[in-house]
């Protein structure tokens, strides 16, 4: 199995914006994202998708390969399918690892393509992890729920499911890692968006309510991801405490 990981980064940003060249530790964030995605092994090649000229040479600068696509994309999947089109590499499964994600690590990135591996019929993969207590109410920290079988039933930014008599259920949270059979991937960008998301605003959903079906892993190990000013400072503090380092 031949896979790509595309990592998609924008500069322009409703909640944090030039995200994917803020530093931590001496490293920017995207490189950060690339460094752990060739450190995992998992994938044959690697490329940031970029519609700004400003990450284009900050990934060159460090020695990652970077492609421009278009800023009129509607999404990050968008961005993926785009990129893996100017890629010359034939591949059989293609990842979105988010450009959001420093800390990703080689159990999260390995659980991605572990469904496909294993030869699971899956349209699409991702993943997920245990959601941490103080994140339930915090709509930028998306929640999944899976049927028996790990596939996904639905991803909310409210806490699903509601549990109003306290049963023991292990909440998860969604980490945006996605991988698409390329045939998938090819045809993703044709689906017309659905009621659903639209309301929650999670582009996953389109893929739900349009019948492919979502494989879900779940990683041990935590993920910090940027999305605002509030997890930026989560993260300074992890790799302050964690690596000896100031950003």
């Amino acid at each position: 199995m031949r896979a790509l990981a595309v990592i998609p980064a924008r500069y322009l940003s409703t909640r944090l914006q030039g995200k994917p060249l803020l530093k931590l530790g001496g490293r920017t964030v995207v490189q950060r994202v690339w460094d752990a995605t060739i450190a995992s092994g998992e994938f044959d090649d690697v490329v940031v998708a970029t519609d700004d000229e400003r990450i284009f040479d900050a990934v060159q600068g460090f020695g990652g390969v970077a492609v421009m696509t278009s800023p009129s994309l509607a999404n990050g999947t968008e961005r993926v399918a785009a990129a893996a089109d100017l890629m010359p590499g034939d591949y059989d499964v293609v990842a979105n690892v988010q450009g959001d994600q420093p800390f990703v690590s080689h159990g999260a990135l390995g659980a991605l393509l572990a469904p496909f591996r294993e030869g699971e019929a899956a349209d699409m993969t991702t993943v997920a992890m245990p959601l941490q207590p103080e994140l339930a109410d915090d709509p930028n920290a998306v929640k999944i729920v899976t049927d028996t079988r790990g596939r996904a039933l639905y991803f909310s930014r409210s806490l699903i499911p509601a549990n109003p008599r306290g049963a023991d259920h292990p909440y998860l949270q969604h980490l945006g890692l996605y991988a698409f059979r390329r045939d998938v991937l090819r045809r993703f960008p044709t689906l017309t968006p659905t009621p659903l998301e639209q309301a929650e605003n999670l582009e996953q959903l389109r893929a739900l309510e349009h019948g492919l079906n979502i494989v879900a892993r779940v990683a041990v190990s935590s993920s910090i991801e940027i999305n605002t000013p509030e997890d930026y400072e989560r993260a300074q503090a992890w790799v302050s405490e964690h690596e000896g380092a100031q950003s």
